[in-house]
């Protein structure tokens, strides 16, 4: 499909919906002015810490992010600092946080800024979405909010909070979907405070226009033009096809003690949780006479491992392994959050 037929078929879909601009704006930014929450990032429109606020809240919720970005930003206050830190201290810093790529993909991003942008952040569509990591909505979110150009920045809140405003009841997977979405919001920009319209958008979409139970619909500031809650869709809406099963893996996890260091290795430098360090672990379900530790569960994106575990103090340690004491475990090596309660088990006893 050429860009023209696209954008003809994207205008015929916009044409579907009446346009409510100067609503969406006055009420929305209102609702910002007087409701948003106070958060380290909004401090300022400093660009480097929009864009690591802004990676941060991919797939996490704001309440978790908050000690990781002051801890992160103490740490690593600038670009150059992220581009020279070694990968070891940049994913302890992230521990914990999950998708572990987008940590390494900021540093390939701090690298390129510092030797291609002489230190500084881009400010063209094309130039941040040149950078790793960065996409669409990252790129959007960057250019209205740290430099107020009039571009939409639109993640799921925003695509939940459209949807159910305009009743749109395609699936919101669908790309065809998103660029309809997409057009309404760059539609309604207001003509100058773009990065706190989109804000508020998303702001709107955490806060009441929430994706799981029933919306706050009674407080939100676009009910009385929010089509689906005037047809009494917005439990129904959005609309989003259902996710393939996930792929579920046995492991068998050994907690290995000798004096007071304990075995741990370093995951391969490809694939999933690369380069982080793990306690022992085999395939499947392994059954012993070792001290028996709690099961336990973790749910990545396609994948869900099922784990056992077992304890064992040994008589010599075997080549093979790091052995590192508690103090290391929680201050040096990025241990991720899959083996949680086993190194809540080894700082605790």
């Amino acid at each position: 499909m050429t860009d023209k037929v696209l954008m003809q078929d994207q205008n015929k879909e916009k044409r579907k919906y009446k346009t409510k601009s100067s609503y969406l704006s006055d009420r929305l930014l209102h609702f910002y002015d007087t409701s948003k929450r106070v958060l380290p990032w909004r401090d300022n429109k400093i660009p480097y810490y929009i864009w690591i606020s802004e990676i941060m809240l991919q797939q996490t919720r704001v309440e978790a992010v908050i000690p990781y970005f002051n801890r992160f930003i103490k740490a690593l206050p600038t670009v150059g600092d992220l581009a020279k830190v070694d990968e070891d201290s940049l994913l302890k810093l992230w521990e914990g946080l999950g998708y572990y790529n987008r940590a390494r993909n900021l540093k390939k991003a701090a690298i390129k800024i510092e030797t291609e942008f002489y230190g500084v952040m881009p400010q063209t569509k094309d130039e941040l979405e040149s950078l790793p990591g960065i996409g669409p909505y990252t790129s959007g979110a960057l250019l209205s909010i740290a430099y107020e150009q009039q571009v939409a920045a639109v993640d799921g809140n925003v695509l939940r909070v459209f949807s159910r405003f305009y009743q749109i009841e395609e699936d919101i997977k669908n790309p065809k979907t998103k660029a309809t979405i997409k057009a309404l919001v760059q539609d309604s920009l207001p003509q100058s405070r773009n990065g706190d319209y989109n804000q508020a958008i998303m702001e709107l979409g955490a806060t009441i226009c929430i994706p799981n139970g029933r919306p706050l619909c009674e407080i939100c500031p676009l009910k009385d033009e929010c089509l689906s809650y005037i047809n009494n869709m917005q439990t129904v809406l959005p609309f989003k096809s259902k996710k393939k099963p996930r792929r579920i893996e046995k492991r068998t996890i050994y907690i290995y003690k000798y004096k007071n260091l304990f075995a741990i290795k370093k995951r391969p430098a490809t694939g999933l949780l690369a380069s982080m360090y793990e306690f022992i672990n085999v395939d499947g379900h392994i059954k012993e006479t070792l001290t028996k530790l709690p099961n336990s569960k973790h749910i990545f994106t396609h994948l869900e491992w099922n784990m056992i575990a077992y304890f064992e103090e040994v008589s010599t340690k075997n080549k093979d392994y790091i052995w590192v004491t508690k103090e290391e475990i929680e201050n040096k090596y990025s241990i991720p959050n899959a083996f949680r309660i086993y190194k809540d088990y080894v700082l605790n006893n």
